[in-house]
């Protein structure tokens, strides 16, 4: 499946696209909500401005993906494959990225407020500028460490 055949099937009401193969897709700026991508492959896509909100993303591949300025809030993203991938902007309001690898992902002026990050991996991650308030924080693990500087830990 290619980008142009999910957003036309989405289009037609189809919101079940588990397991797809979108390695390096142009899916910037699409609008994604509600659906389920668990387990599809979307490494190296530019999902660059994606609407992603409440969509099922579990267990998904998405190396090296981009995602800057992304709309991810409330989005399941446990089990995720983020190794790489820039998040810069994104909007992650009470995602769930539970069992996440995001080893060296750039979440740079993301908010994250409110997500779960419990049992992740975050070597390597930028997180300057990002707002982690209120962020369940369990389990973490950071082999080298976690660039942080700026981080608003209050929500302000």
């Amino acid at each position: 499946m290619d980008a142009i055949q999910l957003l036309s099937r989405k289009e037609q009401g189809e919101r079940i696209f588990s397991k797809v193969n979108l390695h390096g897709a142009n899916l910037k700026g699409a609008n994604l909500e509600e659906i389920d991508l668990s387990e599809a492959d979307l490494s190296h896509a530019d999902l660059t401005e994606a609407k992603l909100s409440r969509s099922n993303l579990s267990s998904a591949n998405l190396t090296d993906a981009d995602l800057d300025y992304a709309d991810l809030r409330s989005a399941n993203l446990s089990q995720v494959n983020l190794i790489g991938a820039s998040l810069v902007g994104a909007k992650l309001g009470r995602a769930n990225l539970k069992g996440a690898d995001v080893r060296g992902a750039d979440f740079s002026n993301a908010d994250l407020s409110g997500a779960i990050l419990t049992d992740v991996e975050l070597s390597a991650a930028l997180l300057t500028g990002a707002n982690i308030g209120d962020v369940e924080l369990q389990q973490v693990a950071t082999e080298r460490g976690i660039s942080h500087k700026w981080i608003s830990w209050s929500g302000s």
